[in-house]
């Protein structure tokens, strides 16, 4: 299944996150984004189709196809308890993919200290299971990021 670019920014290896759950990929295989900052508040969209299984402001999970992708925004940016971001869908909605989801400003949540890097992980995926052959480019949303195992 393909997982598309949920915000615009540069593919990062998530051995780049600052987070070591997710550097060592102990939620899932995949990518991380580093958000543009260059554009303000950015809008956050369903990376595949499916039903939107957990919901919060700085995460979220979409399952569909048999699989569950994870879209974390930032690192410890639960601690924010939902400020900074904004809410565009509802958990237990149907989305499809490119469906925005959630609103953030990368340079608002950076200037509270956290890192702005975006995982973006196949739940319970194997390690190292996707193919990275977009670490180090830039990514618009609904732009291909990965195929799934």
């Amino acid at each position: 299944m393909k997982v598309a670019a949920p915000l615009a920014g540069r593919v990062l290896a998530l051995s780049e996150v600052p987070d070591q759950v997710f550097a060592d990929q102990l939620v899932g295989s995949g990518v991380a984004i580093d958000p543009d900052r260059t554009r303000g508040p950015l809008t956050v969209t369903a990376p595949i189709t499916g039903k939107l299984l957990k919901l919060h402001p700085h995460a979220f999970v979409v399952f569909g196809g048999g699989i569950g992708v994870l879209v974390h925004l930032g690192i410890d940016t639960v601690k924010l308890k939902g400020e900074g971001f904004t809410l565009h869908a509802t958990e237990g909605a149907t989305v499809e993919a490119g469906t925005p989801i959630v609103s953030f400003d990368p340079t608002e949540i950076a200037a509270t200290g956290n890192p702005v890097i975006c995982p973006v992980v196949v739940m319970d995926s194997p390690k190292n299971s996707i193919d990275p052959t977009t670490i180090d480019t830039t990514v618009e949303p609904g732009a291909p990021l990965f195929d799934t195992p």
